[in-house]
């Protein structure tokens, strides 16, 4: 599934293509994704000028002059294409500009979604509402406390709950917990202030660095300009079992609410 640094990718590269510029035509090429593509979705993007791009959580923000964003989630296997030469059967959603430049929304598995949204609205959208702080910036060690107070859940599991971070998933959650040094199945409540200050640290460190590096190319993602991304080369934990960890002990995989963890037992405390 394509994470926040992959979605951040996606949006930076459908700027360079339609930001700015007036939408000349949008073709549904079927009904639905996930769900049903909102009915009026052509007559309310036609015509309309994109005034900017977005990103909230794992989901895709276009604004446009109209009022209405396009909210687009990838799902398990979603990319848009950028003027593709011929439109494939998983194109699902393209959208012409007023330069004649094409985005398609590709998504084989059809796990995504596209709805159209009033910018005003946005905060109070039923998938916006109850989201935490988005991780790559306005996370804190403080937030993570009062957070993690009283609470006997894994750090983990805390970690991959949307209500306390937005969009943080299971990868990067690995990959910061271990740069932070904690043990994945540590109870939340009894994390160490200074671990927490250092977690909320590495969060958006790892996750800068993911999105520097054009995400992580796993199963089916490419950015929109078709090219890869190679932080998965980078990864110190997650899909590392059995490899050594740089403090002589050895990278460890166990099932945390139906996910694999990765972490080292030896350095994560």
């Amino acid at each position: 599934m394509p994470e926040l640094p992959e979605v951040e990718t996606t949006v930076r590269g459908l700027a360079k293509v339609i930001d700015g510029r007036r939408i000349a035509r949008v073709e549904m090429r079927r009904e639905d994704l996930r769900r049903a593509f909102p009915p009026d979705l052509g007559q309310r993007l036609t015509g309309a000028r994109v005034t900017g791009l977005g990103r909230r959580a794992k989901y895709g923000l276009i604004h446009t002059d109209r009022g209405d964003t396009l909210v687009f989630h990838l799902g398990m296997s979603g990319h848009w294409r950028v003027d593709p030469a011929e439109l494939g059967q998983h194109d699902h959603l393209l959208i012409v500009t007023d330069e004649g430049r094409q985005v398609a929304l590709n998504d084989a598995r059809r796990f995504g979604s596209v709805d159209l949204v009033c910018s005003d609205e946005l905060p109070q959208w039923p998938a916006f509402r109850a989201l935490g702080p988005e991780p790559t910036g306005e996370l804190t060690g403080a937030w993570l406390k009062q957070k993690f107070t009283g609470r006997k859940a894994s750090v983990k599991a805390m970690l991959m709950d949307q209500r306390i971070i937005a969009g943080l998933g299971n990868i990067y959650a690995c990959e910061a917990l271990y740069r932070a040094r904690i043990d994945p199945r540590k109870v939340a409540g009894k994390v160490s202030r200074a671990k927490l200050e250092a977690l909320a640290e590495a969060i958006p460190a790892v996750l800068g660095e993911a999105i520097a590096a054009g995400g992580s190319t796993l199963r089916d993602f490419v950015s929109p300009d078709g090219e890869l991304g190679y932080f998965a080369k980078e990864f110190a934990v997650y899909g590392r079992e059995g490899h050594p960890c740089g403090c002589g002990g050895t990278v460890t995989r166990i099932v945390q609410g139906a996910r694999s963890t990765f972490f080292c037992l030896k350095c994560q405390t």
